[in-house]
């Protein structure tokens, strides 16, 4: 008697349903085809074992367990589950209606423990998708799962609670998470805010105007001058997720692994800080079985690169591509995956290989030529994708025990979201464009007009500092997120000259 359900295979972000048909025939050993993976062929041992733990018996034929469709590379082993259920029903120890009705995943432990398992949430949607009635899963991703809606969410921690479920003998109320009000109710919990940083206005200037228009930041600045402290408050200020984003994001960690026991739901924008040791792969994505990189995991947040120059060139290069398409696309042999990866790039750097260039007290004793050596280590293209070099200084010893008032994250988010609204206004004809940080250079000609006055103001600046050609748009971009956080309709003079101090990085002979 063949006997069915079904399962489910990620690749990327995406689900895709897995048949697993079990038949019984004279013979012996079980043999599991369909393109499976080693954790799946050694299914087989923990099956044997959950079955004697709950007093049953592995047939003694040859059980074929079929994963369809076979050419479809399947992983892992949350497929336990749903072959120990079938070959249970398949052996007729068991009669288990429905059973084809739902989609069952779960890792077993030899006692008949259910594990969690990776990418419940693509899961879920991929199951309602297909119309299926519910999902059986363990507890431990019920909650993740439970978020989509119009799906049974079965939770259970032990193959006799799905045995129980199945016959009808303890039926388990289905799971239901309202999600708006959970992500309504977490949504504004930050852990850092601005309030905390004395002094550096200049500095929270920038990533206010940053966070205001999308742009890529860097900092450059000695140690100790809270570059790392203002960069991990930047979530705080962006515009809160809307419940798309929060969706798009918690699938990458879904399939990660990374959402945790104790979120179910990204209410609050990722902040990932990879270091400069991290490989291509592990920044970029990839693998023999893509998986997201780190900057896949900053979708829709912020990736920080701290001490840039450090971090291997090769890894720096690979993310050109992001940074302009907004995804990643990783190609095998057999199969091509996108991930998302629309993320504000903020970095950070000393001006020097010991730290000191241009510090307001210490000497810098690096040889001549080593400051632009070092700088060097970054290049140009990537460069050309940041749009504001901000300098940072250490703050004084008075500024840091005034106890002056300072403004707290959420009345700079406020300007923030009302600088973001004009840019939805704005672009809301072309499509993939919500910040002035996307606009391509045929855009920019047509909005970020400025007068007469202002052309001069650029001509002279560009002239008089040595700025490079690669500036221009940036500079013009910058200027348009500087008015719009003005809620002016033109680019004024002021706001030009505001966008033009953040290109220190383009002077000619900066660090020489």
């Amino acid at each position: 008697m063949i006997i069915k359900t079904f399962g489910s295979a990620v690749y990327g972000v995406n689900a895709f349903l897995i048949s697993i048909e079990v038949n019984i025939i004279q013979g012996t050993n079980l043999y599991v085809v369909g393109l499976p993976d080693n954790a799946i062929k050694e299914s087989q041992h923990r099956i044997e074992s959950v079955l004697k733990h709950i007093d049953c018996e592995m047939p003694r034929q040859r059980v074929i367990v079929n994963l369809a469709p076979a050419d479809i590379r399947k992983e892992g082993a949350a497929y336990d589950l749903p072959i120990a259920l079938c070959i249970l029903e398949a052996s007729r120890q068991y009669t288990l209606p429905d059973l084809d009705k739902y989609v069952v995943m779960g890792e077993l432990a030899l006692d008949g423990t259910l594990r969690p398992i990776k990418g419940a949430l693509p899961i879920a949607i991929e199951a309602r998708a297909k119309k299926m009635k519910g999902l059986v899963l363990p507890a431990d991703n019920a909650d993740e799962a439970a978020i989509v809606n119009d799906l049974d969410i079965i939770p259970v921690t032990h193959i006799k609670e799905a045995l129980a479920f199945f016959t009808g003998e303890k039926p388990i109320a289905p799971l239901v998470v309202d999600t708006r009000e959970l992500f309504a109710a977490k949504v504004h919990q930050y852990a850092l805010d601005f309030s905390d940083v004395q002094g550096q206005y200049n500095v929270k200037r920038a990533l206010e105007i940053a966070a205001a228009g999308g742009h890529n930041l860097i900092m450059v600045g000695p140690p100790g001058a809270g570059k790392t402290m203002l960069a991990k408050r930047i979530p705080s200020i962006l515009p809160p997720f809307n419940l798309c984003e929060a969706l798009e994001t918690t699938k990458i960690y879904s399939v990660v692994g990374k959402l945790g026991n104790q979120s179910s739901l990204m209410t609050t924008r990722p902040f990932r800080a990879p270091h400069h040791t991290v490989s291509d792969v592990a920044l970029v994505g990839g693998g023999s079985v893509p998986q997201p990189g780190e900057i896949s995991l900053a979708h829709n947040g912020v990736l920080f690169l701290d001490e840039l120059p450090e971090f291997r060139r090769s890894v720096l290069e690979v993310m050109r591509q992001p940074l302009e398409e907004r995804k990643v696309t990783v190609a095998r042999a057999k199969i091509s995956v996108e991930f998302p990866a629309n993320f504000m790039l903020i970095a950070s750097m000393n001006p020097c290989p010991c730290g000191y260039y241009n510090h307001p007290t210490k000497s810098c004793v690096c040889p001549s030529g080593s400051v632009q050596k070092y700088l060097n280590k970054v290049s140009g293209p990537l460069l050309d994708r940041i749009d504001l070099h901000l300098e940072v200084t250490p703050v004084p010893f008075e500024q840091m025990t005034a106890n002056k008032f300072v403004e707290h994250s959420a009345t700079i988010q406020e300007r923030v979201i009302q600088a973001r609204d004009i840019q939805i206004a704005r672009f809301k004809e072309h499509e993939g464009i919500y910040t002035n940080a996307m606009m391509p250079s045929a855009m920019v000609k047509d909005i970020c007009t400025i007068s007469k006055v202002g052309q001069n103001l650029l001509k002279t600046a560009m002239e008089k500092l040595g700025l490079s050609a690669r500036a221009y748009d940036r500079i013009l971009k910058v200027a348009r997120t500087v008015a719009d956080l003005a809620a002016s309709e033109h680019i004024l003079e002021n706001h030009l000259a505001e966008a033009i101090h953040y290109r220190s990085l383009d002077r000619q002979n900066w660090g020489s």
